[in-house]
């Protein structure tokens, strides 16, 4: 059982800048397809980023070149550096795990979740 827990976030100023980290354990994290997710209140979660097992990326169009995904298989921890954020940004952020090929569904392993706030 593959298990997630993510750290980093928190109230930030618009424009300013925040690390998420998402530690994982108990399993072989390297062959893990990752993902950034997050949910705001009111609305459904939705992708953010996702990086394969050969470090490919994909990024959400509203995030594209402001945040930037990235894995430390050696340390087992997957990273979301986001960059200019803005009050939108704001939601609860959780990280996800699934055997590359399936989707990120509720089947996947998935993070409590960390809070980003972005204050205007």
């Amino acid at each position: 059982q593959l298990q997630l827990v993510e750290s980093g976030g928190g109230s930030v100023q618009s424009g300013g800048s925040l690390r998420l980290s998402c530690a994982a354990s108990g399993h072989t994290f390297s062959s893990y397809c990752m993902g950034w997710f997050r949910q705001a209140p009111g609305k459904q979660r939705e992708g953010v980023a996702t990086i394969d097992s050969a470090g490919v990326t994909g990024y959400a169009d509203s995030v594209k070149g402001r945040f930037t995904i990235s894995r430390d298989n050696a340390k087992n921890t997957l990273y979301l550096q986001m960059n200019s954020l803005k009050p939108d940004d704001t939601a609860m952020y959780y990280c996800a795990a699934v055997v590359c090929g399936y989707y990120f569904d509720d089947s996947a392993h998935w993070g409590q979740g960390t809070q980003v706030t972005v204050a205007s």
